[in-house]
């Protein structure tokens, strides 16, 4: 507890990564077990800083964890002179230990001043990775959907404006195939309680299924499916210290319309049927 007290903002101030843990042999394993692709479609300038909105949340997140927090993706070929942070619920710093073992990914807190940490780097060269839609995202993590809860996050826009850091929209295609979940639609006594619950303690609780280790049929194993994570084009953003309401809608219209032309281009080449399309919440 007492460590915990001194160490309490770390989270916030860039974390503390290790890569001994991020090179780990049961990473790479973990990658080639779905397996797990990033795709890079345009060149980034790594004297900028960057906001990677990241889709969709999935029940694992695993193409966020995989391409991002392991030495075992092609990021630093495809990106060199990057470093990437995962921005995860700051409930996860609470807990003793753990939050050490998640730091040690570079997994940082998700808090307006953990973002604004990293993004405030001199010279550029960070990315900040955000899983947009959240918790509440995951309840609808079914196969074959394709909803966003991304209408009402703005935050990030308002960060970006304050810093000049670049919005990029990344797809990750296969992330909702991992695992199927008990059916239930909004307005239904289980989505009712789920929702509570996560209001209640900040995080959801989707009742997942998927393989076992010796059979298919049931288990908590995610389903073997390819993860692409697509990464799209760069959307500048100049800086504006105090941007207006007017400023920030205009620039989460740009980023909504930026990544429903990243999935529309790329949905095709990863399996999705053409009648297949974005649904924002």
């Amino acid at each position: 507890m007492t460590w915990l007290y001194f160490d309490w903002s770390t989270p916030e101030q860039g974390g503390r990564r290790s890569n001994w843990v991020r090179s780990w042999t049961v990473w790479r394993y973990f990658k080639d077990y779905f397996p797990i692709h990033l795709i890079k479609t345009c060149n980034l300038d790594p004297t900028h800083n960057y906001i990677f909105g990241f889709h969709p949340h999935g029940v694992l997140v695993a193409g966020a964890f995989g391409n991002f927090c392991t030495n075992y993706s092609d990021f630093e070929e495809l990106f060199p002179g990057f470093t990437a942070y995962l921005h995860v619920l700051p409930f996860w710093f609470r807990c003793p230990l753990f939050r050490e073992y998640l730091m040690t990914s570079g997994s940082v807190s998700v808090s307006k001043k953990s973002v604004s940490h990293v993004l405030s780097k001199e010279g550029g060269g960070n990315i900040s990775v955000i899983v947009l839609g959240g918790a509440e995202e995951s309840l609808d993590a079914h196969p074959g959907k394709f909803t966003l809860f991304i209408r009402q996050r703005k935050g990030f826009v308002k960060i970006a404006l304050t810093h000049g850091a670049s919005l990029v929209p990344v797809f990750s295609f296969g992330e909702n195939e991992l695992f199927k979940q008990v059916n239930n639609p909004e307005g239904s006594w289980l989505r009712t309680v789920q929702e509570k619950l996560q209001k209640i303690m900040g995080f959801a609780l989707p009742l997942f299924h998927a393989r076992g280790i010796f059979q298919y049929n049931f288990g908590l194993m995610p389903y073997r499916k390819p993860i692409h994570t697509v990464v799209g084009r760069p959307i500048p953003v100049h800086q504006t210290l105090d941007p207006s309401a007017e400023q920030i809608e205009a620039l989460h219209q740009t980023y909504l319309e930026e990544l429903r032309e990243l999935f529309e281009a790329h949905k095709r080449e990863y399996g999705v049927p053409e009648h297949e399309t974005l649904i924002f919440k």
